[in-house]
């Protein structure tokens, strides 16, 4: 089915306003992939922040045009799904972990900050940890220093307090 003008413009102001505030775009072929399973992907990725959605190519190059994601508009051939998120890793990795379980969707290649992405750039994407995840290992490593020390300090008290109850006991004895 074909749109008019005007359906095509919105759906180049949708893609641009997408565009405008994600950090990264990943492509996928979809070809062959199950009703079910497609389903279940979009499932995941809205349950994950990140915006798939099936456009024609051409309006999909015309909507990247002057963003960062301009840069794969010579990836944008056949069946493509385009996975947009504000989360730097979120739609690499939910579409390479569907990738991992379903053979049928294959990562044509990404973008995330100006710089295309083939396949195992998108696949490092997706294996770097999550945003909450990094601020828990920094927090853990800044308290680790500080736990330490107190460890350390409660070790020296406990020390000094055994030493000084049993100092008067000896000189009760003497």
């Amino acid at each position: 089915m074909s749109l008019n003008r005007s359906e095509k413009e919105a759906v180049i102001s949708d893609v641009t306003s997408l565009a405008a505030k994600a950090q990264t775009l990943v492509l996928a072929q979809y070809r062959g992939i199950t009703v079910a399973d497609m389903t279940r992907l979009r499932s995941t990725a809205r349950s994950n922040g990140v915006s798939l959605t099936v456009l024609k190519n051409t309006l999909a190059r015309r909507a990247v045009i002057g963003s960062e994601f301009e840069v794969v508009s010579d990836l944008m051939t056949g069946p493509l799904i385009y996975g947009f998120s504000e989360d730097a890793v979120a739609a690499a990795r939910v579409v390479a972990d569907f990738a991992k379980t379903n053979d049928k969707l294959v990562i044509r290649g990404g973008a995330y900050g100006g710089k295309a992405l083939d396949v195992n750039g998108v696949k490092q994407l997706a294996s770097i940890p999550s945003k909450e995840v990094l601020l828990a290992q920094l927090l853990g490593l800044m308290q680790s220093p500080i736990s330490r020390i107190a460890r350390v300090l409660a070790a020296i008290a406990e020390k000094n307090g055994a030493g000084a109850q049993e100092a008067p006991a000896e000189a009760v004895a003497a």
